[in-house]
């Protein structure tokens, strides 16, 4: 049996899921390139605020430049995709190392945001929105 490279056997696994967005995320280690669905995240996020929010887990523990991020994400919108990354970076970080889970924690980046849009009831024109009321 040949012996295994250490740098290229280590990856580490988190999952991310907001709305109805699953991501899957692997981290690295390498230069700091983050590839999603096969692009660069430039190329495939259309906001830069959506990759400054994606992101933002490897800024606070300061490790953009030790991994590479390689994702595939799937469901829902840009938003939702941008958020389950986040969850799935922030995830893989623990794998990697134990001592990112507080500056992560105090920052709110391990909670699943559980929001989704809201059913629509019968009666009504959307969740909510009840159709205009006629006096006459």
């Amino acid at each position: 049996m040949p012996a295994k490279k250490k740098n290229q056997d280590v990856k580490y696994y988190g999952t991310g899921r907001r709305k109805s967005s699953v991501a899957r995320v692997y981290l690295v280690p390498g230069s700091g390139k983050i590839t999603v669905n096969g692009r660069t995240v430039e190329e495939y996020m259309p906001h830069p605020t959506l990759v400054m929010d994606l992101k933002q887990p490897l800024t606070l523990t300061n490790t953009v430049e030790r991994f590479d991020v390689i994702t595939t994400v799937k469901g829902g919108g840009f938003t939702g995709q941008a958020g389950a990354i986040r969850l799935g970076i922030a995830r893989a970080l623990l794998e990697a190392s134990a001592d990112y889970r507080a500056p992560l924690k105090v920052a709110g980046m391990l909670t699943r945001d559980s929001r989704a849009k809201e059913r629509k009831k019968y009666g009504l024109k959307a969740a909510r929105r009840a159709p205009q009321f006629s006096k006459r």
